[in-house]
């Protein structure tokens, strides 16, 4: 292999994380100006930033929840993001995306209307006999698993802006990079441990990239409720939730 090209194979590896435990473990040394502070709540969006939040939690003694986000995906080619939904109605689309591809806004309502009933069927699941955590006045850390087009995480931003939150991190392992650079203006900061290009797909940067469950979403919140030091039920009620983002559509 010519020299130039065993270079770049060498480069490529080094970016790769294990799995999602490591790159929440290195993600976390990032974040430890948030550590042992009572001001600082972690959120992961599910269910493959749950593993890496968990580690980012576990490391800076916080408590840890998940804000549930859904990837609207391109007919055809689901993984595609063309926008996100997320709690309580809010709706980001990638307008240049859909307009490039020719999508009718008939079928982006279908596709809204599918991951619409799924978040509300992850609430249910995520959140059951265990009301969301308080946000008002925190410095809430939003942890992903990797930012492609970045919109299901800027669904989030603007979906928490209405829990009234002191200021809002997102914190990824990797993304691409102008994705991480628009979320710097969306989000308070933006923490990419990596920004590779070309980026083409999160699970490229995985070494170990399997399908989190919802049951593993499950045990990993009960573990950090245990873990936590912090009160877990310093919350507010779903149902007042949804009462606040209820007003932005």
């Amino acid at each position: 292999m010519h020299n130039s090209a065993q270079l770049e194979l060498k480069k490529l590896l080094s970016a790769r994380f294990r799995d999602r435990q490591e790159a929440g473990q290195r993600l976390a040394a990032r974040l430890t100006p948030y550590a042992k502070r009572d001001d600082v709540v972690v959120l992961a969006l599910p269910r493959g930033g749950v593993p890496v939040a968990f580690e980012v939690a576990q490391a800076l003694d916080a408590p840890l929840d998940v804000f549930v986000v859904r990837k609207l995906g391109a007919p055809g080619h689901p993984e595609f993001a063309i926008g996100a939904v997320a709690t309580g109605g809010v709706r980001v689309l990638s307008d240049d995306v859909i307009a490039e591809l020719g999508i009718p806004s008939a079928t982006i309502e279908q596709v809204a209307e599918r991951e619409r009933l799924e978040l509300e069927r992850q609430e249910e699941a995520y959140h059951v006999n265990r009301p969301a955590l308080a946000l008002r006045g925190k410095t809430v850390i939003v942890v992903d698993d990797g930012l492609a087009t970045g919109s299901t995480m800027e669904a989030a931003v603007k979906a928490l802006r209405e829990h009234s939150p002191r200021e809002i991190i997102v914190a990824s392992p990797v993304g691409a990079a102008d994705s991480c650079r628009r979320l710097r203006a969306v989000a308070d900061d933006a923490i990419c441990l990596q920004t590779p290009e070309p980026f083409n797909a999160v699970g490229q940067w995985y070494q170990v990239f399997d399908q989190t469950t919802d049951a593993e979403v499950v045990e990993l919140l009960r573990r950090a409720i245990e873990r936590s030091a912090l009160p877990p039920r310093a919350a507010v009620s779903r149902d007042a939730s949804k009462g606040i983002l209820g007003r932005i559509r």
